[in-house]
């Protein structure tokens, strides 16, 4: 039985677990996408890859069974498109700080008349992308409901860091002011209609997360499983 587009299971509020790329490596890629995540995100704003990574490695991602979207580095019209043209089936955005800045997103991932993206894309897949944008600040929780009620926005995605940084709080998913944040965040979500994810570090923060409400579950980094795995062996080796 042939699954749904990607962008449509999110759509529709299905569970879906990813994992999160910042080495450029198709290979990695590959390896990570065939242990049955539903997608791999490549991160163009705080990884190793660029555009030219992308064909070869959207190509792994998908051959393995996923769905390849990416973190683009800025919310503009230019860096969003190029991800969509060169093999990704949606693209997550960062540094959102409000409706309007959403509402141009949004746009940027639709070909007219519903939003202004350009045509021509090689490696674009035929399906609508999936357009979810992040939520990083105080200020942008604060134009969340406007953000949510955008028809172009398909759902968010939160950032814990930078979202720590700017309530002046731990990034802990228990600390008191962190945690408060997020449930605002899932409730609104929820109450729109509109799935959410937020990053997590490993499985075990993931289906906290999971069970909290969320629906974009990043279970693993490929750089932060590469360092665990290490420590550990070194540790039962030396032991």
């Amino acid at each position: 039985m042939t699954k749904a587009p990607f962008a449509d299971r999110v759509r529709a509020g299905e569970v879906v677990y990813g994992g999160w790329l910042a080495v450029a490596s198709p290979i990695s890629a590959g390896v990570i996408a065939a242990s049955g995540l539903d997608y791999v995100a490549i991160d163009l704003q705080h990884g190793q890859a660029t555009e030219h990574d992308l064909p070869a490695m959207t190509a792994a991602i998908r051959l393995a069974g996923a769905a390849p979207i990416a973190r683009v580095r800025h919310a503009h019209q230019a860096d969003i498109g190029r991800a969509l043209d060169l093999g990704c089936e949606g693209v997550i955005v960062p540094q959102v700080e409000s409706a309007e800045q959403a509402r141009e997103v949004a746009g940027a991932c639709r070909f007219p008349p519903d939003g202004y993206r350009s045509a021509g894309g090689v490696y674009a897949p035929p399906a609508p992308p999936l357009c979810v944008v992040m939520v990083e600040s105080a200020h942008a929780m604060a134009e969340l409901p406007a953000t949510l009620r955008l028809p172009g926005v398909d759902g968010i995605y939160v950032g814990p860091r930078d979202l720590s940084y700017s309530l002046g709080c731990k990034l802990d998913p228990h600390d008191p002011v962190l945690r408060p944040a997020f449930e605002r965040i899932w409730t609104a979500c929820a109450t729109a209609g509109k799935p959410v994810g937020v990053h997590a570090p490993d499985g075990e923060t993931a289906r906290l997360y999971r069970d909290s409400g969320c629906r974009l579950v990043t279970v693993i980094a490929d750089t932060a499983a590469l360092a665990r795995a290490a420590a550990a062996n070194l540790a039962a080796a030396a032991s």
